[in-house]
């Protein structure tokens, strides 16, 4: 028996790519699902191919629609916040509106679905959160602009959620996959190092997500190296900019 059997999990942005492909390994493993999206049409055609799923479709950026979400999922024992926009940007093209819906999106949105589940989770003295970040969070990178910064602030959250909710029985992690076969990232026009599938990435995450560690990144050796950056000095890393 997997450690997801029998437990409530709700995905958020779970209509395509990752999201879809975590709902179908969790409910392989034997979770019961609560599916959230935009399109809700499409979690309804999901939805009818997994047992013991429900379609609860809103938009994160809506504070009144999460509300409404979250007293109708009421109990779960997990939360995964997949939601997520892209648009590849330089800041010489800036855009704002795309800039603040991306932000809105990958982070805002986030807040306002662990403000209506948080303080439920710390009252009950149990709880799994999982917030699926980016490698791209760890260090601005060209044409980033939005979205890594968006994502290095979701990174930042997780760690100091994990610091706070210690000993209250809530646990935080947070998951970094790089470059993911969907409709997001076919925006992009150059070579991705190391794609996945979205199959490969979910069982990436599922596996994650039975363990206590905080932190997972991968595919290695990619993320080793995004990380490595981090060590090297400006001088190195912008030479020539």
């Amino acid at each position: 028996m997997s450690s997801f059997s029998g437990k409530t999990y709700w995905i958020i942005g779970a209509s395509e790519g990752l999201g879809h492909a975590l709902a179908e390994t969790l409910s392989r493993q034997g979770a019961r699902l609560i599916l959230s999206a935009r399109n809700a049409d499409r979690l309804a055609e999901i939805c009818d191919t997994l047992p013991n799923a429900q379609s609860v479709p809103f938009d994160v950026t809506d504070l009144d629609a999460v509300r409404r979400a979250a007293v109708e999922v009421a109990e779960v024992d997990g939360l995964v916040y997949n939601a997520g926009a892209y648009e590849p940007m330089r800041t010489a093209d800036w855009d704002t509106e795309a800039v603040l819906s991306m932000t809105d999106v990958n982070y805002t949105g986030a807040l306002r679905v662990l403000g209506e589940t948080v303080p439920d989770f710390v009252r009950s003295g149990r709880g799994d959160i999982t917030l699926i970040g980016s490698l791209s969070g760890y260090r601005g990178l060209p044409g980033a602009v939005g979205y890594a910064a968006s994502k290095a602030a979701l990174i930042s959250l997780a760690e100091t959620m994990r610091f706070d909710l210690a000993g209250t029985g809530v646990t935080v992690r947070i998951v970094n996959p790089g470059f993911i076969k969907t409709r997001l990232t076919e925006k992009n026009d150059f070579k991705m190092p190391m794609l996945m599938t979205p199959e490969d990435a979910a069982e990436r995450v599922a596996k994650a997500m039975s363990r206590r560690r905080f932190r997972t990144d991968f595919p290695a050796p990619f993320s080793w190296g995004i990380r490595l950056l981090d060590y090297l000095p400006d001088l190195l890393v912008y030479r020539g900019k």
